[in-house]
C-alpha cells in the first residue's frame, strides 16, 4: 500500500476520515456560498476580505481553553457538542438566507460563530488523531486528513456552482448543516481519561501556562510553532486576496468561483498523493517549507497579473499543493514533538499562533487591497514572502532530537 494511505488500515480512523469527508464537502460548499453572497450583498471587496479574519479570529480566541478541555474530557462528548453547535449556526444563516433578512453584518457574525465551533472542535480531533493510529500511521494520517480537506475542497465549490445557479446559498447552508449531524451520528466512542470538571477548572490556568512554559523551554517546539505563525500571516493572503481579484476584478459568476476553488483543491490532493511523499524521502523539512514558501510567493506574483479565468486554474492548483505541503510538514513535526500528556493544549497552541497570525495579516492584507489596490498588494506579498524565507525562516531551524523522545521537561510539569 502507498505510504501516503496505509492508516486507511486502520479502521476507527477511515470511519472518522469518511465521516469528516462528507462533511467537509458540504463546508466547502458552504464557504463557497458565503463568499459569492458577501458579494452580491457589498460592493467593497474588503467585507469579502474580512471574512477570512473573522473566520480565523475565534480560533485565535478560543482554541487554547478548547485544548484544556481536550486534555480533560472526553473527546467523543467535545466532538458531539461542537458539530451540533456548528449545525444550529450553518442551520439559523439558512433561515435568515430564505427570509430575506441577511445582511453583511449578519453573515459576518455567522462566519464568527460558526470559528467558535471550529475553534472547540479542532483541539479535540488534533488529540484523538495519536490516540488511534500508531507512530509509522501518523504522518500517513495527518497527509490524509489534509487530502480528506482537499477532496472536500474540490467537491464542495462544485456542488456550490451548481446549486448557487438553480436554488441559492441558503439551500447550500442547509446543507452544511445536515453534514455536522452526519459527523455527530457518526463519532466513534474512544477511550480517554477524564479528569473531570472540578479539577479542570482548578487546574485550568496552570495546565495552559505549564503548557505555554514547555514551549518557550523546548526549541524543537518553540521554532515549529515560530515558522508556523509566520508561514500562517503569509498563507492568509489566499482566501483573503484570491476571492477578491476572482469576483472584483474578474467578475466571475458562481460557477466560474466554483471551478477556480475546485481547482486549489485538485493541487492539493495531487500534491499529497504523488509529490509530498518523493519530495519527504529526498529533502527536510526546512527545505520543503522553502519549497512551498518560494512556490507561493511566485503564484502571487502571478496572481496579480492574470486577467482570465481560466490563467487562474494552474496557480491555484499549485498555491493548494504548496500550502498542504508546508502544513503537513509543519504539524507532523509538531505532532512528534509533543507529549502525549499534553498534546491537546501544546496542538491548541499552535492553532492559536497561527490563526492569530492569519487573523491579523489577512486585516493587513485586506486593508492593503482597499488602499493600494489588490494587485499592488499580491506584488507586495510576494516580496516579502521571498525576504522572510531567505532570511528569517532559516534562523528558526526544527533539530533533529525530539523532545517527546526526551521527555524529562515534559513528564515534570505535565504529570502534576
Amino acid at each position: 500500500m502507498n505510504p501516503t494511505s496505509s492508516a486507511w488500515r486502520n479502521r476507527v480512523y477511515l470511519k472518522i476520515w469518511l465521516a469528516s469527508l462528507v462533511s467537509g464537502t458540504t463546508v466547502a460548499a458552504h464557504d463557497t456560498a458565503a463568499t459569492w453572497m458577501m458579494n452580491l450583498m457589498s460592493p467593497s471587496g474588503l467585507f469579502i476580505s474580512l471574512m477570512a479574519s473573522v473566520a480565523s479570529l475565534p480560533f485565535f480566541l478560543f482554541t487554547l481553553p478548547a485544548g484544556a478541555l481536550a486534555d480533560a474530557f472526553n473527546a467523543r462528548i467535545i466532538l458531539r457538542l461542537a458539530n451540533l453547535w456548528l449545525a444550529g449556526c450553518a442551520g439559523t444563516l439558512a433561515v435568515l438566507g430564505w427570509t430575506g433578512i441577511l445582511n453583511p453584518i449578519l453573515l459576518l457574525i455567522g462566519v464568527f460563530v460558526l470559528g467558535v465551533g471550529f475553534a472547540i472542535n479542532a483541539p479535540a480531533l488534533a488529540s484523538l488523531v495519536p490516540q488511534i493510529v500508531t507512530d509509522e500511521e501518523l504522518p500517513s494520517a495527518l497527509t490524509l486528513s489534509g487530502v480528506q480537506l482537499n477532496i472536500s475542497g474540490i467537491l464542495g465549490p462544485a456542488v456550490a456552482g451548481i446549486f448557487l445557479a438553480r436554488i441559492g446559498p441558503p439551500f447550500v447552508f442547509g446543507l452544511s448543516a445536515a453534514g455536522f449531524l452526519l459527523v455527530f451520528t457518526t463519532i466513534p466512542s474512544l477511550p480517554k481519561a477524564s479528569m473531570g470538571l472540578s479539577q479542570t477548572l482548578a487546574n485550568f490556568a496552570r495546565s495552559i501556562s505549564n503548557a505555554v512554559y514547555y514551549v518557550g523551554q523546548t526549541e524543537n517546539v518553540r521554532n515549529i510553532l515560530f515558522q508556523n505563525a509566520i508561514f500562517s500571516s503569509f498563507v492568509v493572503v489566499v482566501p483573503a486576496l484570491m476571492p477578491v481579484v476572482l469576483l472584483k476584478d474578474l467578475r466571475l459568476d458562481g460557477s466560474s468561483l466554483g471551478l477556480v476553488f475546485a481547482s486549489m483543491g485538485l493541487g492539493s490532493v495531487v500534491g499529497a498523493i504523488f509529490v509530498i511523499p518523493r519530495l519527504r524521502s529526498s529533502f527536510a523539512t526546512e527545505h520543503l517549507m522553502m519549497i512551498a514558501q518560494i512556490t507561493l510567493a511566485g503564484i502571487y506574483l502571478l496572481m496579480a497579473m492574470v486577467h482570465h479565468c481560466l490563467y487562474c486554474l494552474v496557480p491555484m492548483a499549485l498555491a493548494g499543493a504548496s500550502w498542504t505541503l508546508a502544513a503537513s510538514e509543519l504539524w507532523v513535526a509538531a505532532q512528534r514533538a509533543m507529549p502525549n500528556s499534553a498534546r491537546g493544549r501544546i496542538s491548541a497552541l499552535m492553532m492559536v499562533l497561527s490563526q492569530g497570525a492569519m487573523t491579523l495579516g489577512a486585516i493587513v492584507w485586506g486593508l492593503s487591497a482597499e488602499i493600494a489596490g489588490t494587485r499592488f498588494t499580491l506584488l507586495a506579498a510576494a516580496f516579502l514572502f521571498c525576504v522572510t524565507a531567505g532570511l528569517l525562516m532559516p534562523r528558526f531551524r526544527i533539530p533533529k532530537v525530539l523532545p517527546s523522545k526526551s521527555p524529562s521537561l515534559a513528564t515534570e510539569m505535565f504529570s502534576r
